[in-house]
């Protein structure tokens, strides 16, 4: 049917647009959350994210494999993905050949399926260069990772302090 694909800045408003989507679409809502609770503080962010989701939507934890997560959601269902951020986090002793082939298997999944869907990604390009290796190779793979999916989405936007901008144009 469609996947939105919705980037921006941390705090930006991507995931709560998201969530407005869903809750818009009059559809059964399954929420696919790629985060791990590594420490204190990410644990009271996932608290927080589970909070602000109605009780009726159902949330798979899938840091990895979020292919196989999504054949378990019926096809009827609104699908969020929060995020490809830390996704590639998460993936990112793999070879990164082997992360963007996973990364292209999963936008086609997500933009074959029959329900809508939502996909959650930070835009991490646009601010200073990394001072370290795998700071700037993380960088510049979430920026792909991120082109991958914007051109597979029926839909794309960027969230800035709040605000959406739409960048689904053809490409030039």
């Amino acid at each position: 049917m469609s996947m939105t694909f919705l980037t921006g800045g941390a705090r930006s408003g991507k995931s709560d647009l998201a969530v407005r989507m869903a809750a818009a679409g009059g559809l059964p809502v399954t929420y696919i959350a790629t985060g791990e609770p590594g420490d204190e503080e990410m644990a009271a962010r996932i608290a927080r994210h589970r909070a602000e989701r109605p009780d009726c939507w159902r949330t798979i934890e899938a840091p990895v494999d979020v292919i196989g997560a999504l054949e378990t959601v019926d096809s009827g269902h609104f699908v969020i993905l929060d995020c490809l951020t830390l996704w590639a986090a998460n993936l990112f002793e793999e070879d990164d050949r082997g992360i963007l082939a996973a990364a292209s298997s999963l936008a086609s999944a997500l933009a074959a399926r029959p329900g809508p869907s939502a996909v959650v990604s930070n835009e991490v390009g646009a601010g200073i260069v990394p001072a370290d290796p795998a700071g700037r190779r993380y960088r510049d793979l979430l920026g792909m990772v991120n082109k991958i999916f914007r051109g597979q989405a029926s839909e794309a936007y960027l969230c800035a302090a709040g605000g959406v901008i739409p960048i689904l144009a053809p490409p030039l």
